[in-house]
């Protein structure tokens, strides 16, 4: 959805609003093109808010109410951390914390034949895409991008997983790049794969940087950018 709307940026971004609160009011302001994202609504000339959430803004023009819940609501494109809990002949059943259990073909891989068929453990941690996902039925996943290539899809091994909610996964993946992990990065070496379903994996080269990272990430979720960046630089000295 689009509207006009002035430079005036609101004060309550990065606060937490509530449905009714009023964010914008557009017939004071001069022509300028905004969207909205999910969370808000348009009527008339005033933006008001749908769900509870922290009000988000990225540059130039978006607006949305990133709301953090901890259940999980598969949709097709998504990126998520899935758990191995079951393999069968034709498909291994993976827990992804949505509302049923998915499933991942076995031949959903890069060159996936009958020949050479994954293998993987009851427990194993997998990077993987949503492809179909229909309310009540158990949502297809698989281990390709969308033109057939592995990318950065399988096996995670090694490293730290931790579950955290789907807002913190949502902020993790912004772009541009959020300013803890921006911080962190100009620091610390280390991996990091975030599914939209609230699950992080961290893997770095010793178990203390593993620790610090996952630590920082957990502590983010109600900072600002300015709040983000304060307290990575912390952990970071008493780190040294």
């Amino acid at each position: 959805m689009e509207s006009k709307s002035s430079n005036s940026s609101t004060n309550l971004v990065d606060q937490l609003v509530y449905p009714g609160d009023v964010i914008l009011d557009l017939s004071s302001m001069t022509n300028q093109t905004i969207k909205l994202g999910g969370g808000l609504r348009q009527d008339g000339d005033v933006i008001s808010v749908m769900k509870a959430g922290r009000l988000r803004f990225s540059k130039p023009n978006k607006y949305w109410v990133e709301s953090s819940q901890k259940r999980y609501v598969p949709r097709p494109e998504d990126s998520v951390l899935g758990i191995v809990v079951d393999s069968r002949s034709d498909n291994f059943l993976v827990d992804i914390k949505g509302p049923e259990l998915a499933f991942l073909p076995v031949l959903a891989f890069e060159g996936g034949t009958r020949r050479n068929i994954p293998k993987f453990e009851v427990g194993a941690l997998l990077y993987v895409r949503v492809v179909k996902a229909n309310p009540g039925m158990n949502p297809e996943l698989s281990c390709m991008d969308a033109s057939g290539k592995a990318g950065e899809f399988g096996t995670l091994k090694e490293g730290y997983m931790f579950e955290c909610s789907t807002g913190l996964s949502r902020m993790l993946l912004s772009s541009p790049t959020c300013p803890v992990l921006g911080t962190l990065g100009k620091k610390l070496s280390f991996e990091i794969a975030v599914g939209l379903n609230g699950r992080v994996w961290v893997n770095a080269s010793s178990p203390s940087t593993t620790i610090i990272v996952a630590n920082a990430l957990i502590n983010s979720e109600t900072l600002s950018g300015v709040q983000q960046k304060i307290m990575a630089e912390k952990l970071l000295q008493r780190a040294h």
